[in-house]
């Protein structure tokens, strides 16, 4: 009985995924936001509660996002991705004062302590890498000027990561400096021998991995790419961050074998974990914390697009592909959650996971129109300074990122 009410639930969501891509395809509309909305209503407190299958589903959101990651990995080698690290790393900068900031003030404001104001900081701080990878895939713009900036200002986030989480659990845990310098140690290490594996022994990587059936393919690049997130999250490392790496680690035919094996794959699963999301809200939490979230919404939504534009002009994109990166970079998703959570879960406030649910949920629906209504809405807002900073042609990854490594395709 408990396998039929979990086959009948998980079919009729993809089914109402189905039908719901087709509605947003007609309407050349990302699907995103649909998906979130499908799962409020099917979630707790909302009209068809689930019961058999939400356990199924959790686990099919970390696949989810874990392919996601592994799929933009696979757009770079491992030479691009250093030199994107190189060129980009003040826009880094830059998005940490100018996103991070905002959340940090807003938990103080609230009253919320310290503590909390460092957990809001990562929320509002981070894009959700998902969310974009999804929209800008099905906006066309993985070829763009401008995109391979705004994957590099991700790749800088969610890097980030393994230094802000460790840090982040000590301080939740209250251990003392050493016990979180050893776990910050840790995971440091891991992220750059992993880093060094793929820049070094890439092809090797690649050669193992390679396979002319396609069977063989999926399973061997699946599995892996598990093995290795796993491990990576095990090391308080984001499982995001292994799977990109793993992306990264493959080049040349393998890599464009994999993402035609990989995508259906990876749709299926991504928009299981945008309904997972919803499924974890329950839309009686937020009318509460409704008008704070939005004032937050509305700051770091126009300092996300502050962050894009300046970094696509620094490359030296034009006028239009620096709104189109500054509206791209607005959705927030999987890691605000996960950082929430850790800080829920540590008692800080039980207030900021109904406001860190709220939030990221405006910005995870707002993120897609935004990334695609933000050029022709730029018209009306005043123009920047249009000067341009050029980019050395050595590190400048080109104008299409689908082929701009010889050795990668």
């Amino acid at each position: 009985m408990h396998s039929a009410v979990f086959l009948i639930e998980f079919g009729a969501i993809v089914l109402a995924l189905g039908l719901l891509g087709r509605f947003a395809v007609r309407l050349k509309f990302s699907p995103v936001p649909l998906y979130l909305l499908a799962g409020l209503l099917f979630g707790a407190g909302g009209i068809v509660p689930l019961g058999g299958s939400e356990e199924f589903i959790e686990v099919g959101a970390e696949i989810g996002v874990v392919l996601l990651l592994l799929m933009l990995g696979l757009e770079y080698t491992a030479a691009d991705l250093v030199g994107h690290l190189k060129t980009h790393a003040p826009a880094g900068g830059v998005d940490f004062l100018l996103n991070a900031l905002p959340g940090a003030a807003a938990a103080l404001l609230l009253g919320w302590g310290p503590v909390a104001a460092v957990v809001l900081a990562g929320v509002t701080w981070v894009s959700s890498s998902g969310v974009i990878a999804k929209v800008l895939g099905d906006l066309g713009r993985l070829g763009n000027r401008e995109t391979p900036v705004v994957l590099s200002i991700l790749v800088l986030e969610d890097l980030a990561m393994a230094v802000y989480l460790p840090i982040l659990t000590a301080l939740l845990a209250g251990s003392g400096l050493l016990a979180g310098s050893a776990t910050l140690a840790v995971a440091l290490a891991a992220v750059g021998v992993v880093l060094l594996a793929a820049v070094r022994y890439g092809r090797v990587i690649s050669r193992f991995v390679s396979s002319d059936d396609p069977e063989k393919l999926l399973l061997v690049v699946l599995g892996t790419t598990l093995l290795v997130a796993g491990v990576a999250q095990q090391l308080q490392i984001s499982a995001a961050v292994g799977a990109f790496l793993v992306g990264i680690a493959l080049s040349g035919e393998v890599a464009e074998h994999t993402h035609h094996v990989l995508m259906p794959l990876r749709d299926l699963f991504a928009a299981v974990f945008f309904v997972f999301f919803g499924l974890n809200t329950d839309p009686a939490t937020i009318p509460p914390v409704l008008l704070p979230a939005l004032v937050l919404v509305v700051v770091t939504a126009a300092t996300k697009v502050a962050t894009g534009y300046w970094a696509a002009r620094r490359a030296g994109v034009g006028t239009r592909g620096r709104w189109r990166a500054g509206g791209a970079l607005v959705a927030r998703g999987e890691f605000s959650i996960v950082i929430a959570g850790l800080g829920v879960s540590s008692g800080v406030d039980p207030t900021l996971g109904s406001f860190a649910t709220a939030y990221v949920l405006l910005l995870v629906v707002l993120g897609p129109p935004a990334a695609r209504f933000m050029e022709p809405l730029a018209q009306w807002l005043p123009a920047p300074g249009n000067r341009r900073r050029a980019v050395p042609a050595a590190v400048e990854p080109g104008t299409e990122l689908a082929r701009k490594s010889p050795a990668r395709r």
